[in-house]
């Protein structure tokens, strides 16, 4: 006998996954992560026993509900599922699958369109983030069909604009965890932040790298790995973070200059493989990096004149462009007010899940 759940299965930005009501699961997270990794057929690098797609831009949930939240209109709840390892990890968002979460709520009616574009008043449950979503609904219709298109997805389909308010700290309370603006690691200079996403930053050239490198030459440097992933979780532990050795925060990136104002050389690691293109929530924390004087990456990119300001990350599939609002005070030290980015989303297929 197996068991039945209802799902919709969305493309959100470069990332895809199930989505849930959460009244359709329960409560306990050990149960729920059970679920959740034979749903996905976490534990096979193909994720040949379940929905997964062999990577962890395909091994991602969406858990959706109305929010008891005054300022929001839904919760949204992710989960990171290991492809191999069995694991699930609660801790992180995803902004990615954010961007499918207003279209998935209306998909559930969870939430009424409202005129030709509907704004969904998101909250990220992991971290506490509010987002303001805009979804195309001519004619209080929900769409999908357009003509925006995004690096790292073929065709076109409709643009989903997603703004992220007040993510300075949004997972360890404070815009520099470690209260600096660099660290020394193993004889690495990292810049720790937190901005949407926790993350380590270091420049590439300090690692051997170009930070030009494709996915694929990445994921085959081990060496590299193996040193960026002990990096991390001292990092980790400076950030007040713990014991990172199963999370999958905080996330990692490099970063190489790049000669136009505005743009720099990025890549973002999810993190013990190559993300690829470039996760929403990380493009937030880098371009912040970028913006803020005595980072690893101050110094890489050439800086714009005003703010808001729209910075050019180039990943190993073309370009995301953050648009960051912000401020500088006259000792330099830098306030996130907020970003915003246009991705699109999908419905791919709806159905019952079957559980063991």
């Amino acid at each position: 006998m197996q068991t039945a759940i209802p799902f919709i299965f969305m493309r959100g930005g470069s990332s895809r996954g199930p989505f849930f009501n959460k009244a359709d699961l329960p409560e306990d997270r050990d149960a729920l992560a059970k679920i959740l990794v034979a749903a996905l057929g976490s534990g096979h690098p193909l994720n040949i026993d379940g929905i997964g797609g062999g990577n962890a831009v395909t091994t991602k949930v969406a858990i959706l509900s109305r929010s008891t939240d005054a300022w929001a209109d839904i919760d949204y709840f992710f989960a990171q599922v290991s492809v191999e390892d069995r694991l699930v990890d609660f801790k992180p968002t995803c902004g990615n699958i954010l961007t499918a979460v207003g279209a998935a709520a209306i998909e559930m009616g969870l939430i009424e369109p409202a005129g030709d574009v509907t704004e969904v008043k998101i909250r990220a449950v992991n971290t506490g983030a509010n987002i303001l979503a805009r979804v195309q609904t001519p004619d209080g219709q929900l769409t999908y069909a357009g003509d925006t298109g995004i690096d790292g997805v073929p065709g076109t389909a409709a643009p989903v604009e997603v703004n992220f308010m007040d993510v300075a700290g949004s997972s360890t309370g404070q815009f520099l965890p470690t209260g600096n603006v660099i660290d020394e690691i193993e004889g690495i200079e990292v810049t720790c932040m937190d901005v949407a996403m926790p993350m380590v930053m270091a420049r590439a050239a300090d690692f051997g790298l170009t930070g030009r490198e494709s996915r694929e030459e990445l994921d085959a440097n081990t060496a590299f790995f193996a040193k960026m992933e002990s990096v991390r979780l001292k990092a980790g532990a400076l950030m007040g973070m713990g014991d990172c050795t199963k999370s999958v925060t905080p996330k990692f990136g490099l970063f190489a200059a790049h000669e136009n104002v505005g743009e720099i050389h990025a890549r973002y690691f999810m993190p013990w493989t190559t993300h690829p293109t470039m996760a929403v929530t990380g493009s937030q924390c880098m371009a912040s990096c970028a913006l803020t004087a005595g980072t690893v990456a101050y110094e890489l990119m050439k800086q714009p004149e005003a703010a808001p300001a729209t910075i050019h990350l180039h990943h190993p599939m073309g370009v995301m462009q953050v648009v960051t609002d912000y401020e500088i005070a006259a000792d330099g030290s830098f306030t996130h007010k907020s970003a915003g980015l246009v991705r699109t989303a999908r419905k791919l297929a709806a159905g019952e899940v079957f559980i063991p």
